[in-house]
């Protein structure tokens, strides 16, 4: 295979501040993977050997607990590393991240993370803003989980995957990966049961539309007063 295009990773946010020279450094030391839909691109508690940018695509991060129950912690979009493990100061991936859809990504070895930490200051400090952002989200997931009604966490959830990956259609905003109502209730810690009575009922009102692992968001206005407490009760 050719080398890869510098211009693959210029003007993505974590390779801001560094000189075309650089960009074809980074990119001349990575590869390119194409992972099919629902293939792993990294495994909980397996060793870090590889950091990685999502290109196309999107990745479903979920983490396992001991109990053997699957939570889904977040969506990764194009333009987004994964799979940072050493920026955490671990050696193995602290949860397994599925292809939601056909992905291409760019992977390096994780023996270069602290060379391009040191030779690249800009992209150390950017990656340090990402893991805090991502600490940062978390963070209000906990408050979410603790503090909201259910409907509250679904709608907040519906309206972070639109300004995800929303897609404009005649119907109204399509999340624009498939997203099943099991994973819904995965990140919002409730049950599936919930999620279907929820998504049916807001059929009803015309707010959403659902299909085959399809959710279009027709009324994002009445979600955002949903999520914000501010809904009227029936």
């Amino acid at each position: 295979m050719g080398s890869l295009d510098p211009s693959l990773i210029s003007g993505l946010p974590v390779f801001e501040g560094l000189s075309p020279t650089d960009l074809d450094r980074i990119v001349g030391q990575a590869r390119s993977l194409r992972i099919a839909r629902d293939q792993p691109v990294f495994e909980q508690e397996q060793e870090a050997h590889s950091f990685f940018l999502l290109l196309d695509g999107h990745v479903r991060v979920v983490k396992s607990t001991p109990d053997g129950q699957e939570v889904t912690v977040r969506y990764i979009s194009p333009g987004e590393l994964m799979g940072i493990a050493h920026a955490l100061g671990r050696t193995t991936y602290p949860a397994n991240a599925m292809a939601a859809v056909d992905c291409v990504a760019l992977a390096w070895p994780s023996r270069l993370w602290p060379a391009f930490a040191a030779d690249y200051p800009s992209f150390g400090a950017n990656t340090y803003k990402v893991v805090g952002s991502r600490l940062q989200e978390a963070h209000s997931r906990v408050i979410e989980l603790a503090t909201e009604q259910v409907e509250q966490r679904v709608a907040h959830a519906l309206l972070k995957l639109v300004n995800q990956a929303g897609k404009k259609t005649e119907e109204g905003i399509l999340i624009d990966f498939p997203i099943t109502r099991q994973n819904i209730a995965e990140m919002t810690g409730t049950t599936l049961f919930t999620v279907s009575r929820l998504l049916s009922a807001w059929e009803d009102l015309n707010f959403v539309k659902g299909g085959r692992q399809k959710v279009t968001v027709v009324a994002p206005h009445q979600l955002l007063l949903i999520a914000e407490g501010r809904a009227r009760k029936s």
